[in-house]
């Protein structure tokens, strides 16, 4: 069709363009690549940081330090010594850079390999290090002492364990692969050894293919990589121009050249690529391909993630036997892995979307490490069978423990006294924190209710379900969104309208403060009787003046005397939490410094002017509702506030 036409018009084009500028590409590629006495007479796929991009692929670009005679090489953003290269085996010897120079990094990655382009030539055992882990580790955690190395001046230490390991009660892990240890062998080598080990590195093998580049250097050209189709091409010593049979011209005129661009094929290219644009343009967004998802894969494709077949998702489920709850995006069921291990599997709805929940989910959580933030095992991407492996909660989530509708909670679970849910509002509000700043790409969650903090053995919290998240560089303080997202009763004012603020981290902040009044025992004031007087009464200004107003903190059966501070400090930094501009809501690490300091140090907040819905229209029972990607336009009357944010914010 015309279509077709249209892009193998411009296919030949840009061929043809490209192949223009590589005038004497052979000649400047003749020189193999050599740093110091190891690394020597390297030519393709690889070549050097200085030489011109046609002579080599890509991801295959190699870094010479002269003054030390070592070789580099990045991979998926890692930087690593390259040890070793056999181009016979198409094999290279490589090891990461940051572990060997310091055993404490100060940018914690997995080990990662682009598997596009790479493969692990060996078998490997993973190793899990630890960072940042409490002083009073030991016992059954670290069973030798050898396991530890001090990192920092504050005693803080890294500890070495097994497989891939989430971090715990540590704040921060990285997996690096090691040799499997020798038969018999029933412990990690001690941390000398394991220095030993980590300098020896680890065998990868290159995909990129080398029998038709024998065929090129047999036929006396030269091998190179052609921009243009983003393949192994063939240059000739008296020709610039890539050949089709990958080989040079025979004697008898065979594998003519492609024809040459002239000189008005750049402004013809253009005009087409114009032409393109434009229709382009007028059919609107289209969704992401399975070329995008593929991509995606290949980008995230760590040792600590694995692709499971769906075929597998059944298997560790049982055929989705046992269902745990349900998501936005999709239904929950436990799962048990090959060695025993208890998983969660989030299995999204199958409809024809264009994954960007998925996409969101995997991608958001495979950048951090922290113990507040829920452990991905796994993902599975097959057509339109999606699903996200997770590391198993067995206490579920916080929304189980909090009091329902009824004035109780789950039938099945005891109720949290106020100093565990203390706890866990400082540890959700710890991960947020972590999210908002702790990373290159900070990460906005935009979901943040009860139902999405999973609670440990211990209680202690892991935000989960990144489904409507977004990720956005540190210097970026604005968020551009399509739609409003999140669950009613959570959302903050200014995702709904921009008079109130554009869409920031302050958003996840107001969704917080929403959350922690509820786990103060907002509820229990959501039954107070109201007369035909109050019914105009916004459900916050009732809170608002019988807890906050209320120094003596007259709250009857809600807190018991000894809870009372702790109490009032929730019902404080929940209010300052959901003021309604964003200018006026502390940011996560004020709201962790609030938390964690004294209740005389916190600040009245101002009242919150939102809505004045009638009577029985509000009640504070926001777990109840589904988080949703909202499509409809939602009408509030809105009320100006006039209020001064206090400095300390």
């Amino acid at each position: 069709n015309s279509w077709f036409n249209f892009l193998h018009l411009l296919f030949i084009l840009k061929l043809a363009i490209t192949s223009r500028a590589l005038n004497g590409s052979s000649s400047s590629c003749a020189n193999s690549f050599n740093c110091g006495s190891t690394i020597n007479g390297i030519g393709y796929p690889f070549r050097g940081f200085s030489d011109p991009p046609y002579c080599g692929h890509p991801k295959l670009v190699l870094n010479c330090n002269y003054q030390k005679n070592l070789t580099s090489i990045e991979i998926v953003g890692l930087k690593y010594r390259v040890l070793a290269i056999e181009q016979t085996t198409q094999t290279m010897t490589i090891a990461r850079e940051d572990i060997m120079e310091d055993t404490c990094p100060t940018e914690m990655k997995n080990t990662t390999l682009d598997y596009s382009t790479f493969d692990f030539a060996a078998v490997y055992l993973n190793i899990t290090f630890l960072y940042g882990c409490p002083p009073h580790v030991g016992g059954s955690f670290v069973k030798d002492s050898n396991y530890s190395v001090p990192c920092g001046t504050n005693g803080e230490g890294v500890y070495i364990k097994g497989g891939n390991q989430g971090p715990g009660i540590c704040n921060n892990s990285v997996i690096v692969p090691a040799p499997v240890p020798p038969e018999g062998a029933t412990q990690l080598p001690n941390i000398t050894e394991l220095d030993r080990i980590m300098r020896q590195g680890f065998l990868v093998r290159w995909k990129i293919g080398s029998q038709m580049c024998s065929n090129c250097t047999a036929s006396k050209g030269q091998c190179g990589y052609n921009n243009a189709t983003n393949k192994t091409a063939c240059y000739c010593i008296d020709s610039d121009t890539p050949y089709i049979s990958n080989t040079c011209p025979l004697s008898d005129g065979t594998s003519p050249p492609l024809p040459k661009g002239n000189d008005t094929s750049p402004a013809i290219l253009i005009i087409l690529v114009f032409c393109y644009l434009r229709r382009r343009r007028s059919l609107g967004s289209q969704k992401v391909s399975n070329k995008d998802m593929e991509k995606f894969e290949l980008q995230h494709g760590s040792l600590a993630l694995k692709r499971y077949k769906y075929s597998e998702i059944k298997k560790m489920t049982k055929s989705f036997n046992e269902k745990l709850g349900r998501g936005g995006y999709g239904s929950v069921y436990k799962g048990v892995l090959p060695d025993g291990s208890l998983v969660a599997v989030k299995v999204l709805v199958e409809t024809d979307s264009n994954g960007e929940e998925f996409i969101n989910e995997v991608a958001s959580i495979s950048r951090t490490s922290h113990v507040n933030i829920v452990n991905l095992l796994g993902f599975c991407n097959t057509r339109n069978k999606r699903a996200i492996v997770y590391e198993f909660m067995p206490n579920k989530s916080l929304d189980k423990f909090l009091i329902n509708s009824n004035g109780s909670v789950d039938s099945t679970n005891c109720p949290l006294d106020l100093d565990k849910l203390y706890k866990i509002a400082i540890g959700v509000a710890k991960g947020l924190e972590y999210l908002h700043t702790g990373c290159n790409t900070s990460i906005v969650h935009f979901d943040i209710k009860p139902q999405n903090i999973l609670l440990d053995e211990d209680f202690y919290p892991k935000i989960s379900d990144f489904g409507l998240a977004k990720l956005f560089k540190n210097k970026q303080s604005i968020i551009s969104m399509l739609g409003a997202r999140g669950t009613i009763g959570y959302i903050a004012p200014e995702i709904f309208s921009r008079n109130f603020g554009r869409a920031s981290h302050k958003s996840d902040v107001y969704s917080y403060g929403m959350m922690v009044l509820e786990m103060a025992g907002a509820r229990k004031f959501d039954e107070i009787e109201t007369t035909d007087q109050m019914s105009d009464n916004y459900f916050p200004d009732k809170l608002y003046e019988q807890v906050i107003l209320d120094a003596k903190m007259k709250l009857g059966d809600l807190v018991i005397k000894e809870e009372e501070e702790t109490s009032r400090k929730m019902f404080l930094i929940g209010f300052w939490c959901i003021q309604t501009s964003p200018s006026d809501r502390p940011s996560m690490s004020k709201v962790v410094e609030m938390l964690e300091g004294s209740l005389k140090s916190i600040q009245i907040p101002p009242k919150p002017f939102l809505f004045s819905p009638t009577k029985k229209q509000y009640s504070f029972r926001p777990s109840g509702a589904d988080s949703m990607e909202i499509k409809f336009e939602y009408i509030i009357a809105f009320s100006a506030s006039s209020h001064v944010l206090a400095s300390s914010i």
